[in-house]
């Protein structure tokens, strides 16, 4: 467990993954308790000194990829949150879909963005400075690199890819994480909406 940020009111660690399997992210957050990005190999260790930075509240999946050892992550009290879609390519209930609902708390809500997987989502942290939590959107084709958008043969749509970064050009976020993340390599922040934006808009010129 690495601690990546901390502010006033949360703070975010690294957990595990990032190469081969998507990368867990955990926000301590004063209001909305712990909240899961991607799910972690369950281990009631890791579930312990979870519970001490925040108890357990919410797994939220950006997408199908994300998926593991769900059942286990909820009995521990995790409602878990995604795009209905996910859940169905998953055969898996949702205890939050995000069809019309797309808010967690006042500060915490959702950004859809499906290509990469039909029912991609990603979580934004709206209070400055801001952080967005991409999963498979975005990721780094380096391990050193702002994400940007990387194409894949799986793809579910590469126009709706391309056509969702357009939106990215009017939110804010100093800080942005993805399922690719190599820790004390992988840049997340300050500056990553610039950073991002830059390398989207040279992906765009090609």
């Amino acid at each position: 467990m690495l601690e990546l940020c901390s502010f006033f009111d949360r703070k975010i660690f690294y957990l595990e993954g990032g190469s081969e399997t998507p990368a867990v992210f955990y926000i301590a957050d004063r209001d909305a308790g712990g909240v899961l990005i991607n799910a972690p190999r369950h281990d009631p260790n890791l579930l312990a000194r979870l519970e001490q930075l925040a108890p357990l509240k919410v797994l939220f999946l950006p997408s199908r990829f994300g998926a593991q050892d769900v059942d286990a992550w909820r009995a521990a009290g995790a409602r878990l949150v995604a795009q209905p879609v996910e859940a169905r390519s998953l055969g898996i209930e949702l205890d939050v879909p995000l069809d019309s609902k797309l808010r967690l708390t006042r500060t915490i809500d959702f950004l859809p963005m499906a290509g990469r997987t039909a029912g991609s989502c990603a979580l934004r942290l709206r209070n400055k400075p801001g952080v967005v939590f991409f999963g498979p959107i975005l990721e780094n084709d380096e391990p050193d690199a702002w994400p940007t958008l990387v194409p894949h043969d799986d793809d579910q749509s590469w126009e709706n890819r391309l056509f969702g970064s357009l939106g990215l050009q009017d939110i804010a976020f100093e800080y942005a994480f993805t399922d690719r993340f190599q820790p004390h390599r992988s840049p997340f922040g300050p500056g990553a909406d610039r950073a991002i934006g830059a390398r989207l808009a040279q992906l765009l010129e090609d």
